[in-house]
């Protein structure tokens, strides 16, 4: 008999918005780190969404974990929230260009693959080949916009601090603490991200704000559908799917974020983007592809 959960008729969708969600995080630390320094940022980030879930648990009566696993859900949190946010936003406030620091973080698909028999998964040589034609999709995506004048050592840290914590979060959320309401869920991990956060925000930062209507239009869509929708999307898709099925739609993210700031900032779209962002869909759909055996054990 599986003990896989029944997979929910929406499911299917949720890549999509995943996707485009995840892709605007760019976007607004675009319009955001202007007006307020990173860790000040994200510390009013995670106490809106404190606030936001904690009003819709509440009114949705929405069920809280068990005792026994709300350390490993603050745990997972700390780690996908605080220390992956923390250092992508640090390490590109230090200078890092925003294309190598996309780089960086978009290896997690294969970092996850590495380790992801920690989580009873094997990857077939289908998902491998997968794997390598997204991270080489990514590399054209963003490819212009790679510099490396004036690149601190200390944000090449961060940079790579937040890809472990990602990769790391993401599987030990997927094998300790997968079942939980995305809702009280939340609230757990923000306030674990927050009180990591905080004290690094007060003796690193001045907590000065540019009051705009570009920084509440930011920490907004940061509030309710950055971590309000995309985060809990995530929580669904880890809860249904394999690790690195899941994480491998990253690869698809510097290319949306692409079009976006074409969109919106008139960034240049090169061709070589656009032909790595063909290469980066074609190895997210190895890597998805069910395998013949999971085809054969479907009810």
């Amino acid at each position: 008999m599986s003990n896989r959960l029944p997979h929910p008729a929406y499911l299917p969708f949720l890549p999509i918005i995943f996707i485009f969600i995840w892709s605007t995080g760019y976007v607004v630390a675009k319009l955001g780190v202007p007006y307020a320094e990173p860790l000040t940022f994200l510390s009013m980030r995670y106490m809106g969404v404190i606030v936001f879930m904690g009003i819709w648990a509440y009114f949705a009566k929405a069920s809280w974990p068990v005792r026994s696993a709300w350390l490993h859900i603050a745990f997972a949190g700390v780690l996908i929230q605080a220390m992956y946010l923390g250092g992508v936003w640090c390490a590109v406030k230090m200078g890092m260009p925003a294309g190598l620091a996309a780089l960086i973080v978009n290896t997690q698909p294969i970092l996850t693959a590495l380790f992801s028999h920690s989580v009873g998964e094997k990857i077939p040589a289908r998902a491998w080949l997968g794997l390598l034609l997204g991270m080489l999709g990514v590399g054209l995506v963003v490819a212009n916009k790679i510099n490396v004048v004036g690149l601190s050592g200390w944000s090449v840290v961060l940079a790579l601090m937040a890809l472990v914590a990602m990769t790391t979060g993401t599987l030990y959320q997927k094998k300790k603490c997968p079942h939980f309401d995305v809702r009280t869920g939340q609230v757990i991990q923000f306030v674990a991200s927050l009180l990591v956060t905080i004290p690094f925000a007060l003796y690193f930062e001045t907590q000065h704000i540019v009051w705009s209507a570009r920084f509440f239009a930011a920490m907004a869509w940061s509030i309710f559908v950055l971590s309000g929708v995309g985060i809990s999307v995530l929580f669904i898709m880890i809860r249904h799917g394999e690790a690195t099925k899941v994480t491998s739609y990253m690869y698809l993210v510097p290319a949306v974020t692409a079009g976006l700031a074409w969109l919106m900032f008139d960034e240049r779209f090169t061709p070589l983007a656009i032909v790595g962002m063909l290469i980066a869909l074609l190895g997210v759909a190895l890597v998805v592809k069910p395998s013949q055996a999971a085809r054969v054990d479907a009810p």
